[in-house]
């Protein structure tokens, strides 16, 4: 008569409600949530090598890269990562304890992949998670070096572009950043350009822009709206001839 008692509400439940999905079954979907969740922010549209694609996966909290195929998120059909994540569940009815299981699935990082995509699960690879190098840091634009290197040309006087391509061959630039000068009307322009930057699409650009006319050397970041892909931000002519900013 006791056992029956102890069992009434477990047999309400189920005829109430349906049998609960087994912990196990809820805590899988719980690591599969948390694989989702880091696909979500390996944006594909963002050129990056698979190695850079590693790195980033590694980063997100209670993800562990066990293997990376591909070369790069632009190269046929991308980077393919198998991530392992956990998940938990606890039915106080069923469990003694919380369950917590690890799982793996597959992740894919290119342009085409779908936005929320379900992962597939996989068995896990044998041996630890992968280890990745951080990426390098982009060369740091020389703005307060180039201000001080660019002369200052009286009201009064000409600007040599022969002088402003001297000041910038002394600044020995890091490598990885691109210079370019125009002269147009008694005016020089100038576009410092981080060149790792120019094949991305979808982040703004890493410029520095300056301007020598007669008695004004200005040396200026254009606003990040300026610097995005196809805004023109960051070339000559708009060193040359500023564009508004936006407002």
């Amino acid at each position: 008569m006791r056992r029956i008692l102890l069992l009434a509400p477990l047999l309400l439940l189920a005829a109430g409600c349906g049998l609960p999905q087994s912990s196990e079954s809820e805590a899988t979907d719980g690591a599969r949530e948390a694989a989702r969740k880091a696909g979500e922010q390996l944006d594909g549209r963002r050129p990056r090598t698979a190695e850079e694609v590693g790195w980033a996966a590694s980063q997100i909290e209670g993800v562990a890269v066990m293997r990376v195929t591909g070369t790069s998120t632009q190269d046929g059909d991308g980077v393919d990562l198998v991530v392992r994540t956990s998940g938990s569940a606890y039915h106080r009815w069923v469990d003694l304890e919380e369950i917590t299981v690890r799982r793996c699935f597959t992740l894919r990082v290119s342009p085409e992949s779908r936005w929320r995509e379900d992962p597939h699960a996989v068995d896990c690879p044998d041996g630890p998670a992968l280890a990745f190098a951080p990426p390098p840091e982009p060369p740091r634009l020389p703005g307060g070096e180039l201000r001080a290197a660019l002369p200052r040309v009286p009201r009064d006087g000409r600007v040599d572009e022969a002088e402003v391509r001297r000041a910038l061959a002394a600044l020995d630039l890091e490598p990885g950043i691109r210079a370019e000068v125009e002269a147009d009307g008694g005016r020089v322009g100038v576009v410092l350009l981080v060149e790792a930057a120019e094949g991305n699409r979808v982040d703004p650009q890493d410029c520095l822009l300056a301007r020598v006319v007669p008695g004004t050397t200005e040396v200026w970041v254009r606003p990040r709206v300026q610097r995005m892909p196809g805004e023109g931000g960051c070339t000559v002519a708009n060193a040359l001839d500023p564009a508004r900013p936006p407002h």
